[in-house]
């Protein structure tokens, strides 16, 4: 065994005692040691990437060297790899991008506490990437549950106790029908690596045994990663918890929170049950039409709203449902896009967070649309960026929104019972999108006289003036650009790591 093949592994521990460790530690040295943390599990992860692109081999990492069941196992390919990557890339521009909120936000004795959330939150979703058992990948469902809740009510206001605690109760239903998922499917195997659970299962369809309690397991599994990732209509407590929470978190959790549970329902189709299997089963067909009402009721909710930061909570209900829509068709291209949006989602969504954040320093931090009229005179570089990230969702040309939805119309065209729909529903969805987010573009490039806004007592905010959300927001920039028109090598790259995968 190479030495770099200790580094997933590796990964999991950093992060999961960094978390300890930042609670004896100040605010200061607690964010230090995140920055730390964060990019030395990025490098392991490119080198674990680099290698495995050399190697095109996926191997199993046994903990203490026993193998199953008195051991536990990580399972480490191209996809875990550059999902692993990628997630550290997301997590640390959200991170440096909302300093200047988090010491003005949260109380100063509490600053460590947050980035003892954070460490617990990377470590939880490197877990659900890397795991290759099942009640392993349970526990740390519920290690990532309990540090998103801690982000969300970390400024200790009502609105923001009143959103942890909607998320809690939604978080914790979801997370009981996932366990109950789990232990019929423990009762039908007697396993818990996700291999030995997909030898068994593969037994039991060709005998023809035990086939509804089988389809149980995976309704109770589907749907509990459903509610916890905010499909539509299990959506009801995101508005508010994107909505009120400090900047960093809002990021953090719309671009990576729910992706890490749907990361894990992705291995649970693919190793745990089979794709064949799932696709045959009538829950594919309920995955589709609810991310089909997801991806109209987010958009129509998202029109309603004159809240800048609860219109993007409400584009990620509509997000979201175009990564299961692409889970109901049934095909492995429409998997393949749903994973290509996942990526571009966290990365659009990161950007539109932190661009609004700017966009209201220059409005006197007021999230009302009537006051953020001519903001992105006020500040420039927030309005490009809003504006990149807008493109983005519409689906424009050169941006990564526009080759998720080229490739989920591309999937649709393989699937001829769900094509005409999904088509459909991806121009209706496309013209919502554009509806509210051109609207919002329009109203921050109305220019506002300069009396009025001399009398609001709005600044203008210069580039340099927040030199590291600036540089946040060139980065997300820059990254939409680079998946928009090199989509190629990602995916490629998704294509040869989910044929490892499965």
């Amino acid at each position: 065994m190479e030495f770099v093949q200790n580094f997933p592994f590796m990964s999991i521990i950093l992060s999961l005692f960094a978390g300890p460790v930042s609670t004896v530690l100040n605010g200061k040295w607690a964010k230090r040691l995140n920055l730390f943390v964060i990019t030395a599990v990025g490098c392991m992860s490119a080198a674990v990437l680099a290698f495995e692109l050399r190697t095109k081999q996926e191997y199993v990492y046994m903990m203490g060297h026993f193998p199953a069941p008195w051991g536990n196992e990580i399972r480490v390919g191209i996809l875990e790899a550059a999902m692993a990557l990628f997630f550290c890339i997301i997590m640390l521009l959200c991170v440096i991008s909302g300093v200047l909120e988090r010491e003005r936000e949260i109380e100063e004795g509490k600053q460590n506490l947050y980035y003892v959330m954070v460490n617990l939150l990377l470590c939880s979703l490197l877990a659900l990437i890397y795991t290759n058992d099942l009640f392993t990948a349970y526990v740390f469902v519920e290690i990532n549950t309990i540090s998103a809740c801690g982000l969300i009510m970390i400024r200790q206001t009502g609105r923001t106790i009143e959103a942890a605690t909607r998320y809690m109760i939604m978080s914790l239903l979801g997370s009981g029908l996932l366990l109950l998922g789990i232990c019929f499917l423990y009762g039908l195997t007697g396993h818990l690596l996700m291999s030995n659970i997909k030898e068994q299962v593969a037994v039991l369809q060709a005998s023809g045994e035990y086939h509804i309690p089988l389809l149980v397991a995976i309704c109770l599994m589907s749907v509990g990663i459903a509610i916890k990732s905010a499909l539509y209509p299990f959506h009801t407590w995101l508005p508010d918890a994107y909505g009120y929470s400090t900047l960093s978190s809002a990021a953090i959790l719309s671009s990576l929170v729910s992706k890490g549970y749907i990361f894990l329902l992705i291995k649970i189709f693919y190793r745990v049950i089979g794709f064949d299997i799932i696709r045959d089963s009538k829950v594919i067909n309920v995955l589709f039409v609810f991310g089909i009402a997801g991806m109209i009721m987010g958009s129509l909710s998202a029109i309603k709203e004159n809240d800048i930061r609860r219109m993007i909570a409400y584009s990620s209900v509509a997000q979201i449902g175009y990564i299961y829509m692409g889970f109901g068709l049934g095909t492995t291209f429409g998997i393949i896009a749903s994973i290509y949006h996942i990526v571009s989602h966290a990365a659009t969504k990161s950007l539109l967070f932190v661009a609004a954040s700017g966009l209201t320093d220059a409005s006197g931090k007021n999230k009302l649309f009537a006051e953020l009229t001519g903001s992105g005179y006020r500040n420039k570089l927030a309005g490009v960026a809003f504006t990149v990230g807008s493109l983005s969702m519409v689906g424009f040309p050169m941006f990564s929104g526009f080759i998720s939805k080229l490739l989920f119309a591309q999937a649709a065209m393989e699937n001829q019972h769900k094509m005409l729909i999904t088509l459909i529903a991806l121009a209706i969805s496309t013209i919502l999108n554009a509806v509210y987010f051109m609207k919002t573009v329009i109203r921050i490039y109305t220019p506002e006289k300069r009396e009025v806004i001399q009398e609001k007592g709005f600044d203008d905010i210069a580039f340099w003036e927040q030199p590291v959300k600036s540089a946040a927001l060139v980065c997300f920039i820059v990254l939409n650009v680079f998946l928009g028109l090199s989509s190629e090598p990602v995916i490629h790259l998704i294509q040869i790591g989910l044929s490892m995968f499965a």
